[in-house]
């Protein structure tokens, strides 16, 4: 039998990664390059050009599918959403079908994720399953089964865009938001809002990653804003926990290698959540900052056989 090889691309705000797996989901090839912010063409150019690159090595003409950080309207077939905004109200699929002549398959980056570990990650063979990115955006996917649930409006489980809930008096209203609210969950947990909580506190510009670090070795000044940051974080999973009540939360993005929020989160949100005890686990991903790019791929499933 032939072995098809799948390109997933993962489109960040700050990077484009594509990756070829093949039918056992066996990684054949890797690459990533910077996002062009802000330049609609430069993007579309800068994935056809990572397309060309990992088809011309391997000698193959793959199917790609691709996590975006925003939806497709089911009503206008047009990019809404995104907080990478260059691409709001843009014909993204259309346009890469056309530079690329073939069919594309796209899907949220979170719903991306949310397949990858769901399928054979974190979550493997759990009934439900939310996962999360925390990285330059705050999204989330709920797989049921194995399978992403969507939604009528292509918005399910985009849980970073409601308000951080059970707000203290020093939250309110929250950091504005660029969807035009004030105090998105998305302000808080991202890692600019990880950075800006940080910079408001204490007057020091550091990155999420940085926090992160100086804690680790002792900071108390960033210990605190991880404190915060868990709590906040807590308060937000709890609400979905509230809602759908999953078997696992996976984190994804870069801050779900920040190793105190497992610990530290379950601690915190059983206050929140509306049962005497909480089952639902708080997961890492098996597969990193590849579970995306691994899902995007996953976009094509394996066609039956016979």
């Amino acid at each position: 039998m032939t072995t098809r090889l799948r390109i997933g691309i993962d489109l960040g705000g700050t990077k484009i990664e594509g990756t070829a797996v093949d039918d056992s989901g066996a990684v054949q090839l890797r690459c990533r390059t910077s996002s062009p912010t802000g330049d609609y063409r430069a993007t579309i150019a800068a994935i056809v050009a990572i397309i060309g690159d990992i088809e011309r090595d391997l000698g193959v003409t793959a199917s790609v599918g691709i996590g975006i950080p925003g939806a497709i309207s089911p009503a206008t077939g047009l990019v809404k959403n995104a907080n990478s905004t260059w691409l709001i109200g843009r014909p993204l699929q259309h346009d890469l079908e056309a530079a690329l002549a073939r069919p594309v398959r796209l899907a949220n980056d979170a719903n991306c994720f949310t397949l990858s570990e769901a399928t054979d990650g974190s979550a493997a063979g759990l009934e439900t399953v939310f996962g999360v990115i925390l990285g330059t955006g705050v999204g989330g996917g709920i797989a049921v089964n194995g399978r992403v649930q969507i939604g009528a409006n292509a918005i399910a489980g985009e849980w970073g865009h409601n308000p951080l809930p059970w707000p203290g008096p020093d939250e309110m209203p929250g950091p504005p938001c660029w969807c035009g609210r004030s105090g998105c969950i998305e302000t808080f947990l991202s890692g600019p809002g990880l950075a800006a909580d940080h910079r408001r506190h204490t007057g020091q510009s550091l990155t999420a990653r940085e926090i992160a670090h100086t804690a680790k070795i002792g900071a108390l000044d960033c210990r605190a804003t991880l404190a915060r940051y868990s709590d906040r974080l807590a308060r937000g999973l709890a609400l979905v926990i509230n809602v759908i009540d999953p078997d696992a939360i996976v984190l994804g993005g870069g801050l779900s290698a920040i190793g105190m929020l497992y610990d530290e989160v379950p601690r915190r949100w059983q206050r929140y959540v509306f049962s005497d005890r909480v089952l639902t686990r708080l997961l890492p991903p098996t597969h990193g900052d590849s579970s995306g790019v691994r899902g995007a791929a996953w976009l094509w499933p394996p066609e039956p056989s016979g």
